[in-house]
């Protein structure tokens, strides 16, 4: 059984390109509105991760540039995965998305530092109790994904960055 339930996409606005620095949205601010409106605010905040995937440029295409392999990456999520089934053996949950109320406290040791990160992020993004857990479980994949016992501000930073677009769109509709 896997972790991944869904992976959905779209646009942000009915031409494509509301918020996008290099073509000119053609919307207006109503019919903006009504489309971001057609994704409730509950409903997104059941997604773990929400990323903004801004247009690639030709130049990036034709890039040189050496990245990470698929293979590189194949590698570090096995591992990250071999740590979960570690965590988790003897407990139906199989992944860090699965983890109930009664595993977080032993599954999500977070030091000092990310408490506080957290305590800020709840605070001034207004985060639901359903975003808190998830951002929780997203760090601690982050932190398994760098083989880190603890979770630490910077995974906790990385995890709220995923939590971006409900209130970049939906805060303002």
């Amino acid at each position: 059984m896997d972790c991944i339930k869904m992976v959905v996409t779209m646009n942000p606005c009915p031409c494509g390109y509301y918020g996008d620095g290099t073509n000119r949205c053609t919307c207006s601010d109503v019919k903006i509105k009504r489309y971001l409106n057609r994704i409730s605010g509950p409903l997104l905040d059941r997604f773990d991760i929400h990323v903004e995937v801004p247009p690639v440029k030709f130049d990036e295409l034709r890039s040189s540039e050496i990245t990470e392999s698929s293979a590189e990456i194949k590698k570090r999520v096995d591992g990250a995965r071999k740590i979960q089934r570690e965590r988790f053996k003897g407990s139906s949950t199989i992944c860090n998305a699965k983890i109930n109320a009664e595993q977080f406290e032993k599954a999500c040791i977070i030091d000092k530092a990310a408490e506080k990160t957290l305590k800020d992020a709840f605070e001034s993004l207004g985060l639901t109790a359903r975003a808190y857990d998830r951002v929780l479980k997203v760090a601690r994949t982050i932190a398994d994904l760098e083989q880190s016992e603890v979770i630490r501000s910077e995974h906790v930073l990385e995890a709220v960055q995923y939590r971006s677009l409900d209130r970049k769109y939906w805060s303002a509709t």
